[in-house]
C-alpha cells in the first residue's frame, strides 16, 4: 500500500486527507498539495488507521497541534494510570499521545495503549532496545527488529535520533547540560564504546523500507537539543539539524513522511532564528518542538516557561509542540500533571494561530467574548479551554456569592455586585438601547 506522501505525489486526495480538510475547514487539494511537496504530514499507520484511529495532518496550514506523553518507568508500571493520563490528556485537547514507557511489558503495554488510542500514537523505539541489556549490546538486527514489531502494533510515528552523529560529540566539549535527550545520550555512549557511526545513520535506508511498508512517519529526533539556555543555537545542535535536513531528503525521496523535532531551552531572542532556520535546512518540513523553555529557573512551573516559548514557536514555524508538564525535571507526572501540561501548552498553539491570522483561529475566542459580555456563564463556561476547571472555579465563586443558580449570577466575586464593570456596561448599553 501506497503512504499518504506517495498518494499524495500521484495526486490522490486520500480518505484521511478529506476527513483532515473537513475537521479543519481547509480545502482537500490543499490537503494533499502540502503532503507532496512534505510540509505537511499525516501520522496514520496503516493498521491503527482501519482500526479506531481520526486522522490528524500537521503543517504550518493548519492548527498547531500538542503532544501528550505518558509512559511507565521501572519505578512506575500500571497500564490503567497511563490510560488515565491519556484520557485526562484527551479531554482537554491533545492531538497526539506518545507512549515513553520503559518498565513492563512494553509490547503488551503499547497494544493495549493503541487499542485505547483515538489519535496517533507515537514511540521512541530505542527505549524499548535497552530493556534488559546494555546500550553497548544494542546491534543491528535487534534494532531493525525492535522498529518491525512496533511499526507491525500500529504506531504512527517513530521518533528517531539518526541525526546524532559521531563527528558531532566534540562539539559539545563547552556545554553546560550536555546530552539531556535519553536517545542521544544512549547513542553517545554507544559510540564511544563501539568507536563506530551512529546505527541509526547507517541503517537508515533499510529503517526507511519498514516505514514505508506501514506508512510510519519519521520524527527525526534532536538528541543534541539544549537542555539549558547557555547551550542553545550552539554548534552541536546546527550540526546534528543539517544532518537531519539530509536525512530529510533522503526519506522522502523513498517515500515516508518526515517530520524533524527541535529545541529544548532556548531564550526567548533566539526563538525566531531557531525555527527559521529549521524550516530553511529542513526545507518546510514540519517542526515538533519541546517548549522551548526560555528560562531554566521554574522547576514545578515549567508548563508556563514552555508554553511562552512555545507561543512564540508555533508564531515562527514550529508546527507541533509538544507539551511540559510542571514536574518536568522533577518526576514522572500524574494525571492532574498531564491536564495542566497539555491546557498549557494548548493556550500557546492557539495563541500563535490566532496571532499568524489562521482562518476562524479566534471564532471561539470572540463566542466566548460575546458570552463574557453578556453575562452568559453557560457559554462562556463552554467554549473556554478546559470547561471542568472554569465550572468548578465559577461554583466555588457563586457559592461564595450566595447566588441561587450559577447561571443566575450577574456579577462574579472578583469585584462584587457593586464594581463589577461588566455588569456595569451592561446596564449602561441596555440604557443606551432603550
Amino acid at each position: 500500500m501506497a503512504t499518504q506522501l506517495q498518494q499524495a505525489q500521484a495526486g490522490v486526495v486520500t480518505p484521511a486527507m478529506q476527513y483532515i480538510a473537513e475537521t479543519e475547514k481547509v480545502c482537500a487539494e490543499m490537503i494533499r498539495t502540502e503532503v507532496a511537496a512534505g510540509r505537511l504530514v499525516i501520522p496514520a499507520n496503516a493498521l491503527h488507521l482501519n482500526t479506531n484511529l481520526k486522522p490528524m495532518g500537521i503543517g504550518r496550514p493548519l492548527t498547531t497541534k500538542v503532544n501528550a506523553n505518558i509512559g511507565t518507568s521501572s519505578v512506575r508500571c500500571s497500564v490503567p494510570e497511563e490510560i488515565e493520563k491519556m484520557d485526562a490528556a484527551l479531554a482537554v485537547g491533545a492531538d497526539t499521545i506518545m507512549d515513553l514507557s520503559t518498565g513492563g511489558d512494553l509490547d503488551a503495554i503499547r497494544v493495549e495503549l493503541i487499542a485505547h488510542c483515538p489519535v496517533p500514537f507515537g514511540t521512541v523505539p530505542a527505549y524499548q532496545m535497552i530493556q534488559d541489556r546494555k546500550v553497548e549490546e544494542i546491534n543491528n538486527d535487534l534494532l531493525l527488529k525492535t522498529i518491525e514489531r512496533q511499526a507491525s502494533q500500529g504506531v504512527d510515528f517513530f521518533t528517531i535520533h539518526a541525526g546524532l552523529l559521531r563527528e558531532h560529540l566534540p562539539l559539545l566539549s563547552d556545554r553546560v547540560a550536555g546530552i539531556v535527550s535519553r536517545g542521544g545520550a544512549l547513542l553517545a555512549k554507544w559510540m564511544i564504546h563501539h568507536n563506530k557511526q551512529n546505527p541509526f545513520y547507517d541503517l537508515f535506508d533499510d529503517l526507511c523500507a519498514i516505514m514505508v511498508e506501514y506508512d510510519v512517519c519519521f520524527s527525526l529526533g534532536d538528541g543534541l537539543r539544549p537542555g539549558a539556555i547557555a547551550d542553545a543555537t550552539d554548534e552541536g545542535q546546527i550540526a546534528e539539524l543539517r544532518t537531519l535536513g539530509e536525512l530529510t531528503q533522503r526519506a522522502q525521496e523513498k517515500g515516508c513522511q518526515v517530520m524533524v523535532e527541535g529545541p529544548g531551552h532556548v531564550p526567548f531572542d533566539q526563538i525566531q532564528h531557531n525555527m527559521e532556520l529549521q524550516q530553511k535546512i529542513c526545507q518546510g518540513a514540519p517542526f515538533y518542538v519541546l517548549g522551548p523553555l526560555v528560562t531554566d529557573v521554574a522547576p514545578g512551573f515549567d508548563h508556563i516557561t514552555a508554553a511562552i516559548g512555545g507561543c512564540a514557536a508555533a508564531f515562527y514555524g514550529a508546527s507541533y509542540l509538544c507539551y511540559v508538564t510542571p514536574r518536568e525535571h522533577l518526576g514522572l507526572p500524574n494525571a492532574d500533571d498531564v491536564r495542566a501540561g497539555v491546557v498549557a501548552t494548548k493556550i500557546a498553539a492557539h495563541g500563535a494561530d490566532v496571532a499568524r491570522g489562521l482562518k476562524g483561529a479566534a471564532d471561539r475566542d470572540h463566542r466566548l467574548s460575546r458570552a463574557r459580555a453578556n453575562l452568559d456563564w453557560e457559554t462562556h463556561l463552554a467554549e473556554s479551554l478546559d470547561p471542568e476547571t472554569a465550572d468548578r472555579m465559577h461554583q466555588e465563586a457563586c457559592k461564595e456569592m450566595g447566588a441561587s443558580t450559577p447561571d443566575s449570577a450577574d456579577f462574579c466575586s472578583m469585584c462584587g455586585q457593586h464594581w463589577c464593570s461588566v455588569r456595569i456596561n451592561k446596564e449602561v448599553r441596555d440604557t443606551i438601547k432603550s
